[in-house]
């Protein structure tokens, strides 16, 4: 099996094509199968519902709700990952990020992934509905079928907007971490949810511009693969502009106290900061060797997390 005219270091050969399945243990199968989930992006996910159970709590909220949330969201967030692991085997199998996934590998068949991504999917519909409440459930199965549909199998392929309007289902576990505790949708968690849907671009973008030759070479016009490093820089600042300006939202609209709102200032002026270095960077260049888009995309990860970190101290340190 080849990739891009290249053989893959470290896929057995056979004569039926590349495969390690017959060579796998137990163990290679239980991590493949984990794998298949995405467990970071089920650890991001989760890093936007927890806190906002907090800040909807008031306080610190039921242990035993946090544990049902957590579970039916991570089954959740899993099985939309499985899905989409399954549709896109085909470009995974020639993308360097992507190739040694469990699918590309072959240490599991798509009709067994397949079923392992429905599974979860019931077990989460479950386990919301039975420990948290019905909303939250439908909640999750609106997000996991907009990822599933919605971005993959009609936005991905398509357009340089997938990633923007794609975006949306990972936006889902701030109104699902509120809907939680309370039982209703309100205005805060759609502030939160906006900011999320702002920052997946500049996430995304970073991320993809690393990688543009992958996504070049399977045709799926992510935005770094059909306009200059400049525009995608442009791109990224306008964005995080809107992210930051919407975060502050929060304080008036949920009447915060000052840990939140001094965080969003300070983490939201960092994060700029780097996605304005990064535009200059691009400045009469393509080469990412000095444009480092990596260096926005783990300063996304890191604001996010400090800025949910902040919503969920907030009401414990001020109130």
């Amino acid at each position: 099996m080849t990739y891009v005219g290249q053989s893959v270091p470290g896929l057995a050969q056979t004569e039926g094509g590349g495969s390690e399945a017959a060579r796998a243990t137990w163990r290679d199968v239980v991590a493949a199968y984990v794998g298949l989930t995405k467990p970071r992006v089920i650890e991001l996910l989760l890093l936007t519902t927890v806190p906002v159970m907090f800040f909807a709590a008031k306080g610190v909220p039921e242990l035993g709700l946090v544990v049902a949330t957590v579970v039916g969201g991570a089954f959740s967030a899993g099985s939309a990952s499985v899905f989409n692991c399954v549709y896109d085997r085909d470009i995974d199998e020639q993308m360097r990020r992507t190739r040694r996934r469990a699918l590309p590998r072959h240490l599991v068949s798509p009709r067994a992934a397949l079923t392992f991504g429905v599974t979860l999917a019931v077990l989460s519909t479950l386990v919301l509905m039975v420990w948290v409440n019905t909303l939250s459930a439908v909640l999750a199965l609106l997000a996991n079928a907009f990822y599933v549909f919605g971005y993959t199998m009609l936005l991905k392929r398509r357009t340089t907007q997938n990633i923007v309007w794609g975006g949306l289902a990972g936006c889902f576990p701030a109104l699902i971490g509120w809907t939680a505790v309370t039982g209703e949708l309100a205005w805060t968690p759609v502030v939160l949810f906006a900011v999320v849907f702002f920052w997946t671009p500049p996430h995304t973008w970073a991320l993809a511009l690393r990688y543009r030759e992958d996504y070049a070479n399977v045709d799926v016009p992510m935005l770094p693969v059909v306009v200059p490093a400049r525009e995608v820089g442009r791109q990224v600042v306008l964005y995080s502009w809107a992210m930051v300006a919407v975060s502050l939202l929060l304080w008036p609209v949920a009447d915060t106290g000052l840990v939140y709102p001094l965080a969003a200032v300070v983490l939201g002026a960092a994060f700029l900061l780097e996605a304005h270095r990064m535009w200059a960077r691009t400045r009469g260049t393509e080469d990412l060797s000095v444009i480092a888009p990596m260096r926005v995309f783990h300063s996304s990860n890191l604001y996010l997390s400090l800025l949910f970190v902040a919503v969920a101290l907030d009401p414990l340190l001020t109130r």
